[in-house]
């Protein structure tokens, strides 16, 4: 992990949860990380002191990474201070847990919105800057409810399933060009979106939920690698087998 040693991270949605494991485990392997928040500053604040804490330079940066305007100033204001990112991790996310007979257009436009299309447009932004440096790494959190259905509602899976797409697109595009871009899919992780949700039993192979800090491992390790891109890795503790 020494390649990434003076990488600088931005992590979207990272004020909690698997957000906040992500860019905790990107400083202790060496890179500078912005914490991008949208309400919690407290949390966010947390997870600046723990990347503090590894020895990594942290700033926060507010904005809603689904409306363009938002990501352009955190964009400036994270080159003003860290630097140009090198990693993009495009984890903020929200889930909505409702039937299929109550999603209204709404929530199907607002789960879409955060979900799918702010990886858009937080990529596209990013992008450019790998390219002409030729060194970068797209790690897009999505979830085992793109091929289960999962529990949460079809919008949520819909999102997540047109992330997976989104990412063997731009890998496509960009495997000839020094920068990777894939996916890791957790499922059933310890975090604040599950929590109020009935999980049975028989959903969980290895008898336990799984812990934010085993995801980022994943995206810590792609982070790290230059020969893996347009791949998506599942975290599922053995609910099912790609």
């Amino acid at each position: 992990m020494s390649e990434l040693n003076g990488r600088v991270a931005l992590v979207t949605g990272s004020s909690r949860g698997i957000g906040r494991a992500v860019a905790i485990g990107l400083a202790e392997a060496g890179a500078d990380v912005a914490v991008n928040f949208l309400k919690n500053e407290k949390a966010a604040r947390v997870t600046l002191e723990q990347v503090v804490a590894a020895g990594r330079r942290g700033i926060i940066l507010q904005g809603d990474v689904s409306k363009a305007g938002d990501i352009a100033g955190m964009v400036e204001t994270l080159e003003k201070e860290l630097g140009a990112a090198d990693i993009l991790v495009n984890n903020a996310a929200i889930a909505r847990p409702q039937p299929m007979e109550e999603i209204t257009e709404s929530d199907w436009d607002q789960v879409l919105s955060v979900n799918l299309k702010s990886v858009f447009l937080v990529t596209q932004a990013m992008v450019p800057g790998m390219r002409k440096r030729r060194w970068g790494r797209v790690i897009n959190i999505s979830s085992g409810a793109s091929q289960t259905g999962g529990i949460v509602g079809l919008h949520y899976s819909a999102s997540k399933a047109g992330l997976e797409g989104l990412t063997r697109a731009y890998a496509a595009q960009l495997v000839k060009e020094g920068v990777t871009v894939n996916a890791v899919a957790p499922s059933l992780i310890e975090t604040d979106m599950i929590r109020g949700l009935e999980i049975k039993k028989e959903r969980l192979p290895m008898g336990r939920l799984g812990r934010p800090e085993e995801v980022a491992e994943a995206v810590v390790f792609l982070a790290g690698n230059a020969y893996t891109t347009g791949q998506t890795i599942y975290l599922n503790g053995g609910r099912f087998f790609r």
